[in-house]
């Protein structure tokens, strides 16, 4: 069964990843060469913010965040942007001691990165049974609306919706209309969409259909790639089991941008999201401590 959906959520659904995805290596790295695209610095940002600083409940001296951003191969003048860019978008708010500033979670930020983890943490809960009801949508958008094509198109892919044709949209959840449902009003189109529930009937066949809907061909490109990067990992204690458990996460949470998380009938046999899941959750389990420990030590100044 493939995992559920978020990763921590940053915001806006990132672009879809090249089909073979660059982490196929012994173990994951970030070259400064490619600091900028695959993993920005305001990105691993909020991923040590969701997996160190959220947990604790404590403020955050500037010093701390630059100095693990900087083992994540960010530049201090990225890192310090990055910062400055997540403060003006209210996640974070700053608080000076003498020549020294700490950062602590707002309100909003707290909410945002909580529902982020629970994204990502459920991510492989198991589905209910299928009873092979889907969720059928009809939207018409004009071509001259592109940007409203683009920002429905990235709403419902978000919410594991497909599309087999143009203004034909699919969900094998039939229970996610609500959610539908609002991102249509928030665009301003529910007058102009039906939506139905039906059953697949005795022409053609439905992997054919998940096949035009879905590129599960990519998605499980993109598995491959993690299992690749992470499988063979073992971190030893200190910053490498803290930089090990942030790239872990921060790659786990692209993965609800690109798995609509469909029912095992719809999927291939011995589908690799189930494997990708299950190393996840045994890497991140045995990592956590330790890398924790090491954030505590660094956030404490004992670095």
């Amino acid at each position: 069964m493939s995992p559920s959906r978020p990763a921590a959520s940053t915001g806006a659904a990132p672009a879809r990843a090249p089909r073979r995805d660059s982490t196929r290596s012994s173990r994951p790295t970030l070259s400064r060469r490619r600091q900028v695209g695959a993993a920005s610095a305001r990105s691993l940002l909020l991923t040590l913010l969701g997996e160190f600083v959220l947990p604790r409940g404590e403020p955050v001296w500037t010093s701390t965040l630059v100095t693990v951003l900087g083992r994540l191969g960010v530049e201090e003048k990225s890192a310090r942007q990055a910062l400055a860019r997540t403060a003006a978008e209210g996640w974070l708010v700053s608080e000076r001691a003498g020549r020294r500033v700490r950062w602590s979670l707002s309100a909003p930020g707290r909410r945002l990165l909580t529902e982020g983890a629970d994204r990502i943490y459920s991510f492989s809960a198991a589905l209910p049974e299928w009873h092979g009801e889907w969720l059928l949508l009809l939207v018409s958008v004009p071509e001259a609306q592109r940007a409203l094509r683009h920002r429905l198109r990235t709403r419902l892919t978000w919410a594991g919706f497909g599309s087999p044709a143009p203004g034909v949209w699919l969900s094998p959840d039939p229970e996610r209309e609500a959610e539908c449902d609002a991102v249509l009003a928030a665009l301003g189109l529910r007058s102009a969409a039906m939506s139905f529930r039906a059953r697949f009937g005795g022409i053609g066949e439905r992997r054919a259909l998940v096949a035009q809907a879905w590129d599960v061909d990519e998605i499980s490109a993109h598995y491959e790639g993690f299992i690749a990067a992470f499988g063979g990992l073992s971190p030893e204690p200190g910053d490498e089991v803290l930089l090990a458990q942030t790239r872990l996460v921060h790659e786990w949470r692209r993965f609800p941008f690109l798995d609509p998380r469909l029912p095992d009938e719809l999927l291939p046999s011995g589908w690799i999201g189930t494997r990708a899941a299950a190393l996840f959750q045994d890497r991140h389990q045995s990592w956590t401590a330790g890398a924790r420990s090491r954030w505590a030590e660094i956030a404490g100044g004992g670095d």
